[in-house]
């Protein structure tokens, strides 16, 4: 099938979002010679994309809206629309599932949503990280993290830490997920005002379920300084403010990233402070493990322990020593937190929005006479369904930046038409070309998804619905790309999942949800995919009752 675009005028790309982005208010606060920084800056970052811009033009002839302003190019749509995909969602019917935005000083980008162009991306090593999220996972994640590594490094740890994160090892996991979901729904079942503001309460039971299934400890064992610096980075993905947001992070090359990294402003002391908070609760558990060990006691009941053992005992060739073991904490922690808390508060959302389902799904959980800790998620199908559906609907990365590192050409499952009315099925990108791949995008595509995509429908995954589809294999989990895909496919979307089947049970057994009077939670964008309330804050406020 050709897309076909209606107006033949505008050629510009978007920028892509990180969950710690920036805005110059809150960057440059301190002083004035801050400010003066920030114009200098924008002064040699606009020449630098200028420069970019004449070098690289093979996308020049791609179609796409036309772009709103120079500075920020179409970031500021994307990120304070009235409801994420307002813009996004209706280029890709106009333009087709390949189109071009500007993001900041009128840099050109490529939004794909096609599926063969996704699967080619994910899995060649011409296209890498984008510079965004290259300067974020070096400045979050530091460089011994199983997420910043390339080449046979990446190929190393991410061997080594599959011990953790297979099959097996993740069903093992299971009653630590347990007991945080039982936590959870105790407390909420002590709750008596109504509406409730879900966020917080579930952002604090997913921290209990990746301390207690990924390091084997608990949120008592963290500091008072750790916990405050947690929250404020859960807290930074819903802080832009229109008037003064300037996406920093997506218009830095590294040399000024790295000198603007060194200014002391408060969220850049907030990212600072989480990687060596982190790196310190490593440290502190991995010398607690050994301890253990000396004392002849078992350590794998959690992934530090189940890596920890498999060096300790020499049991493969891929194993990781205590330090790198140390290193990987914030790659556990900050992608097991807040991600599947959104996820969770959008399942939810949806259900208190479509009652009849919510029974439905209700009765399915109350049947299976398995204990909780015992159950086997698997054999519940309107569960199943549910999660896949809400994981296609809210994918927390729905936008992903990309960039080429060398010439390479991008296939396309459906010919586009270009500006100068020629049909193509492949598109030349030079070395330099940043992408966008519009994750959420693609899951709404209505030839793959069926003719209602926009709409929440579980059914579609047990009806046959779905049987048809020919899009190929890209994630791996239900063919969505929620969980990304290729070499670089997210390790814990196994354990993702268990949480997800785990929590949603345990709530929907014992609680009931419903939409408060006013109902104004909207989607945003800001790095994942977050519930907001009209003031811009993360919240998802629900009416709560026992079952």
């Amino acid at each position: 099938m050709v897309q076909k675009a209606r107006s033949p005028r505008c050629r510009h790309a978007p920028t892509f979002w990180h969950p710690v982005t920036f805005s110059a208010a809150t960057l440059f606060t301190p002083g004035m010679s801050y400010r003066i920084l920030f114009l200098g800056l924008n002064t040699i970052l606009g020449a630098y994309y200028l420069f970019l811009r004449r070098r690289r033009n093979t996308v020049r002839n791609i179609l796409g809206p036309p772009s709103p302003s120079w500075v920020f190019g179409h970031s500021l749509q994307l990120v304070f629309a009235p409801e994420y995909g307002d813009y996004e969602f209706s280029w890709q019917k106009m333009y087709g599932p390949l189109y071009r935005l500007k993001g900041c000083f009128g840099e050109d980008s490529l939004v794909i949503s096609d599926p063969v162009a996704l699967q080619h991306i994910v899995n060649t090593p011409a296209i890498e990280h984008g510079p965004v999220l290259e300067n974020i996972i070096e400045l979050l994640f530091g460089k011994k993290s199983v997420v910043s590594t390339k080449g046979e490094a990446h190929k190393h740890f991410r061997a080594a830490m599959n011990a953790g994160f297979s099959a097996s090892a993740v069903r093992n996991l299971q009653p630590a997920l347990v007991r945080a979901a039982q936590e959870l729904t105790e407390e909420l079942q002590q709750i008596s005002a109504a509406p409730v503001n879900l966020s917080p309460r579930l952002s604090n039971a997913t921290l209990n379920a990746v301390l207690q299934a990924g390091l084997g400890c608990s949120p008592a064992d963290l500091s008072e300084e750790l916990l405050g610096n947690n929250w404020k980075i859960v807290s930074l993905s819903s802080s832009q403010s229109a008037p003064h947001i300037f996406a920093i992070g997506a218009c830095l090359p590294k040399w000024a990233w790295t000198l603007a990294s060194k200014v002391p402003t408060a969220t850049f002391n907030v990212i600072r402070s989480a990687k060596n908070l982190t790196e310190k609760l490593g440290e502190k558990v991995v010398q607690n493990k050994r301890e253990l060990t000396r004392q002849g006691m078992e350590i794998n009941t959690d992934v530090f322990g189940v890596l920890m053992d498999q060096y300790r005992q020499d049991k493969s060739k891929h194993t990781l020593n205590w330090e790198e073991i140390a290193a990987q904490t914030s790659a556990i922690l900050f992608p097991g937190q807040d991600p599947t808390a959104n996820t969770l508060a959008f399942g939810l959302w949806e259900l208190a929005k479509h009652p009849e389902f919510q029974e439905q799904l209700r009765a399915e959980i109350q049947s299976n006479t398995l204990a909780i800790e015992t159950c086997t998620y698997d054999t519940m199908p309107l569960l199943n369904a549910f999660i896949k559906e809400v994981l296609r609907l809210y994918p927390a990365a729905a936008l992903i930046q990309r960039i080429a590192v060398e010439d390479t050409v991008i296939p396309l499952a459906n010919p586009i038409i270009t500006a100068s009315e020629q049909f193509i099925s492949h598109v030349p990108v030079q070395k330099g070309q940043v992408l966008t791949l519009a994750v959420a995008s693609y899951q709404r595509l209505e030839q793959y998804w069926g003719e209602d995509a926009q709409k929440f429908r579980p059914l579609r995954w047990i009806d046959g619905t779905l049987n048809d589809i020919k899009a190929p294999a890209i994630g791996p989990y239900a063919n969505l790309m929620s969980f990304l895909g290729g070499p670089r496919v997210c390790l814990g979307w196994r354990f993702a999942v268990l949480e997800l089947q785990v929590f949603f049970c345990e709530l929907v057994r014992n609680l009931s949800f419903s939409l408060p009077e006013d109902d104004f939670v909207r989607m945003r964008f800001s790095g994942s995919l977050i519930p907001v309330l009209p003031t811009g804050e993360k919240g998802m406020p629900l009416s709560i009752s026992r079952v």
